[in-house]
């Protein structure tokens, strides 16, 4: 049988797997063996070997230590006092809630790296708050969602380090080629909360709080374990004192003594749940990954790269229109898979052809996980959307509704750093 007819066949197959809810994993590692086992392009016994191989990155360490940061700093009420922070410097905006759930959104990503993270954390605590103040809860709910966009563009982020591992560039430098564009992300979002609340969409959280140094500077004591941990983990890295991964390692020390002995909210009794709440995340994460390795050794041997470059060669005309449209393939696949499997399958292919363009690696690499970070917000599978409507109890219709003015304003961001490069290689090119 020719191979073009057993990759389309086994192609089908991975893809009704998916459509009847198998587990992603099981698509991708169906898919590569029984692709490997019809063509023979190297021995299936290689799969094995490349999947344990493809977890021994020390990268990749990083992985489960950012993933348990996260949930530290939920259970030690570290959130909390961020989010309180934001409150009382945003005492006098129009729609401060909203606003202050974007902000807290901001500073949890700068700590933990994860969106659905960021998502849970943040919207467990400000939504009902929100809903007390008059918020139509697919509002509440959308805004959450929304500002959970930032957890893997804000550094540390645990995309950033998946897609160093595969595409061998360093997470650190894509970490800094995301502050910036993190930035104006949570701006636009911001903006965009001021606005609705404004115009009447969503609540304006009645009159204005009367803005007070003292609440600001009481507030930011009470937050300064949150700052300390962002100032340790990122700090650590850009003074070269620790790579992303001791950085990982140290910060969630940090944040376990700090929830266990500074704010007191984590017990000893409930480390176990948190640990294994953090354990089950890494283990739907890890085989992806390894399996991720063999996608890409077969989809390289199979010349998929060639293919593609080829084939867009053939329907654009220059250099500007070949970058829109893996732009737009990369904001279609965000919008039907999460971003694990958008990297693992459409970085290997598109990267190098973008890279070909003249475009910089790490640009790219900040374009395609800003890409598949507004995935996250977009129907028919939002990651966040999803994550919002289970905290929350609105409906995904309901939510999607209100989420549009945000996906426009992410887009605005996304195509501004996809054509001034210097805003996310201004701080490398300077160090």
């Amino acid at each position: 049988m020719e191979t073009e007819i057993i990759v389309l066949l086994t192609t089908l197959t991975a893809v009704a797997l998916f459509a009847v809810g198998v587990p992603v994993v099981l698509c991708l590692g169906t898919w590569s063996m029984i692709t490997l086992y019809y063509t023979e392009v190297f021995p299936i016994g290689n799969i094995g070997q490349s999947a344990f191989f493809g977890l021994k990155y020390f990268s990749l360490l990083a992985m489960p230590l950012f993933i348990l940061t996260g949930d530290l700093i939920s259970a030690g009420g570290i959130s909390k006092r961020l989010i309180k922070f934001a409150s009382t410097v945003l005492c006098k905006v129009p729609g401060r809630l909203g606003v202050t759930t974007i902000a807290a959104c901001g500073l949890f990503a700068a700590i933990s790296g994860s969106n659905s993270a960021t998502t849970a954390a943040i919207g467990r605590i400000v939504i009902p708050e929100m809903t007390k103040k008059g918020y139509d809860l697919g509002a509440a709910a959308a805004i959450s969602a929304a500002g959970g966009t930032v957890g893997v563009i804000i550094p540390p982020s645990l995309i950033f380090i998946l897609y160093g591992v595969l595409m061998s560039l360093s997470p650190g430098d894509m970490f800094i080629a995301g502050i910036i564009p993190g930035i104006m992300m949570v701006a636009a979002m911001v903006l965009v909360s001021m606005m609705l609340a404004m115009i009447g969409k969503t609540n304006r959280d009645g009159d204005p709080e009367v803005f007070s140094a003292g609440s600001v500077a009481k507030t930011a004591w009470d937050a300064k374990t949150g700052f300390l941990a962002i100032i340790i983990g990122l700090g650590g890295i850009y003074a070269g004192i620790f790579s992303p991964t001791e950085a990982a390692g140290v910060v969630v020390a940090y944040c376990l003594i700090a929830g266990v002995f500074l704010t007191r909210e984590i017990k000893f009794k409930a480390l176990f749940g948190i640990f294994f709440a953090s354990a089950s995340i890494t283990g739907m994460i890890a085989p992806i990954v390894a399996v991720s390795i063999t996608v890409q050794e077969t989809l390289s041997v199979l010349g998929m790269q060639q293919i593609m470059a080829e084939a867009l060669t053939g329907v654009v005309v220059n250099e500007t229109a070949m970058i829109a449209l893996i732009m737009a393939m990369i904001f279609v696949a965000g919008c039907i898979l999460e971003s694990v499997p958008v990297v693992i399958i459409f970085a290997p292919i598109l990267a190098p052809i973008a890279v070909a363009t003249g475009m910089d690696p790490i640009h790219f690499a900040v374009l395609f996980v800003m890409g598949s970070s507004i995935g996250f917000i977009t129907p028919p599978y939002g990651l966040n959307l999803y994550m919002a409507s289970g905290i929350s109890g609105a409906g995904i219709f309901d939510i999607s509704k209100r989420i549009f003015p945000f996906v426009l304003a992410l887009i605005l961001v996304w195509f501004t750093v996809a054509t001034f490069p210097a805003i996310s290689l201004g701080i490398l090119a300077n160090i």
